[in-house]
């Protein structure tokens, strides 16, 4: 027997970037059901590097400190290269090359942590244990979670979406809603659906993996390595070890290499065979505990456009980028999810035209290009790659903090950017550039410093230190029916350091900036015109980035 059920946004997949979707959009109040095949999170876990960005997207709910962690000093995790655990340990291999030093000795800007970009830290903790967590608090926030069900067929049209989904019993269920975001993977049958072709570098290989634990091995760990590349055998063996923590190690290996191991052919034997030859040391049956294998595809590929119609296209079934140590993977989906949630709700709800979600594709895309190049620019990858071509291929390589917190988005819901900007700076470089994530700066509040990031995240919001601005706010978003905070440093909050917010923002006194409610920098007065045209310029700069129902801009 068939139910139907209605809800305004349908999010198809359950994983971290579909579970970040039906938390988003609850956050802000939209009513959600996620479909999801699996009841659990799999035993093999994948993602396990969670950047400093991402934690300030969950920070804004207040949910960072749900959130399970394991030790991690920061930066990218360290990989050397290794004959075998135990065996010959080679050269380090760095995600990026170390910038050279500046006159005098100074640590150059390039080669300070990320933490004086963040108010938070990345943290290393597994797939497995974040996506439990993160269910609990979407369906606090009023998700709806459909687990077990399977999507049997979907359709759209100019007035909705329509999935039908079945569970293992058999039991047939209807979804009615207004949109649709695809987050069902790099297999996406949602993408094959609607004819979205992907570019990039392509399909790799194929990996096979290992999930197990040894205690009479954690003691490699002491070195500071978490990943060891095997290579430079005699054997030709090739392999790749790291940790997920809690004494969890996964080996993984490509079946091409000149060691045949079938699916068919790996039993417990095989498996712990395998795993005593990458660490390269006697090691009986009874101290390795195997836990599950799997089997995946290596691949850089970005679909050539992240929407169709009423659906969005999100996480690995937009963008499939292999695991990197810049985290580009889960972290890049998981900014989607946040990307697409505010206007979805905004236009939902009424306040934003339709034409706002184009720019869903405009920012997204981009970025993931992006970081695609970025991946296949620098030593874990680039080997692989050499014979191959597509657009990027020449990319030069970024700095980490311009890739962290740095990317623009060049669309229509941004006043002031345009294709002649950098693909990424660092914030210190934008200084508030229009386009940007609104940078850190520490503020005080009642007595308690903040990070002015604290000030986003829930809507829209005009900061300055000139109280003019608070009489045009008000107009501005009358006239445009879009909600605007204004916030008065000075006043509502205080600088820790006096100038800071002007210089990390571009504005002076009397200046303002508009943040959009992702915490990007929508618009932006460096000085104040004249009153008239202060008002006219802040209300038609509202009116175009809001897509504002009420505006003609």
């Amino acid at each position: 027997m068939s139910s139907t059920n209605k809800t305004s946004v349908i999010v198809v997949g359950g994983s971290l970037v579909g579970l970040s979707t039906a938390l988003f959009l609850s956050s802000w109040k939209v009513p959600v059901i996620l479909i999801e095949r699996h009841t659990s999170s799999s035993p093999h876990p994948r993602a396990i590097g969670y950047t400093s960005r991402t934690i300030e997207l969950f920070h804004s709910l207040s949910i960072d400190s749900r959130l399970p962690t394991t030790n991690w000093t920061g930066g990218p995790p360290r990989r050397i290269t290794v004959e075998s655990l135990a065996g010959k340990w080679q050269d380090e291999k760095l995600w990026a090359a170390k910038p050279a030093a500046a006159p005098g000795g100074k640590q150059p800007p390039q080669a300070r942590g990320l933490e004086e970009y963040s108010p938070v830290s990345g943290i290393a903790t597994a797939q497995d244990k974040i996506e439990p967590v993160l269910r609990e608090c979407a369906v606090e926030q009023g998700a709806d979670l459909r687990l077990g069900y399977t999507v049997a067929s979907w359709s759209q049209n100019n007035e909705g979406v329509t999935v039908t989904a079945v569970d293992r019993d058999g039991t047939e269920v209807t979804v009615e809603g207004k949109y649709l975001v695809a987050c069902d993977g790099a297999r996406s049958d949602i993408r094959k659906k609607l004819g979205i072709q992907r570019s990039g570098v392509g399909h790799l290989k194929v990996l096979r993996s290992i999930l197990f634990r040894c205690p009479q091995i954690d003691h490699y760990l002491e070195s500071g390595f978490v990943q060891f590349q095997i290579e430079g055998r005699e054997d030709g063996f090739e392999g790749f070890m790291t940790t997920y923590g809690e004494g969890r190690w996964a080996l993984m290996w490509s079946p091409s290499d000149k060691l045949e191991v079938t699916k068919e052919t790996m039993n417990e034997a095989t498996q712990k065979d395998m795993i005593r030859k990458a660490v390269g040391e006697v090691i009986s049956d009874g101290d390795i505990e195997l836990i599950t294998t799997a089997e995946w595809g290596l691949s850089g590929l970005v679909a050539d456009k992240f929407s169709s119609g009423r659906v969005f296209l999100a996480g690995d079934a937009a963008h499939t980028l292999p695991p990197n140590r810049g985290g580009y993977g889960t972290n890049t989906g998981i900014a989607d999810a946040h990307n697409i949630a505010w206007k979805l709700a905004s236009v939902l709800k009424g306040t934003s035209r339709p034409e706002l979600l184009d720019t869903y594709d405009a920012e997204r895309r981009p970025t993931a290009l992006v970081r695609h190049d970025q991946i296949f620019a620098r030593e874990d990858y680039v080997r692989y790659v050499t014979e191959r071509e597509w657009a990027g291929k020449k990319a030069e390589i970024l700095e980490d903090a311009a890739m962290e917190f740095g990317q623009i988005y060049k669309s229509e819901a941004v006043v002031g950017a345009d294709e002649s900007l950098p693909l990424a700076r660092r914030p210190d470089e934008w200084n508030g550039q229009p386009g940007t994530r609104a940078p850190h700066v520490p503020l005080r509040r009642g007595g308690e410093t903040i990070s002015s990031l604290d000030l986003f995240g829930h809507g829209w919001a005009v900061v300055s230190k000139d109280d003019t601005w608070r009489t045009m706010v008000k107009e501005a978003s009358k006239s445009t029916g879009v909600e605007v905070a204004f916030v008065r440093v000075g006043d509502e909050v205080e600088e820790t350091e006096d100038g800071g917010l002007g210089k990390s923002f571009g504005i002076d006194e009397t200046g303002a900036v508009l943040v959009r409610p992702d915490g990007y920098v929508a618009w932006r007065a460096a000085s104040r015109p004249t009153d008239a045209d202060a008002m006219e310029t802040l209300r038609s700069g509202l009116g175009q980035v809001s897509f504002a129902v009420k505006s003609s801009y």
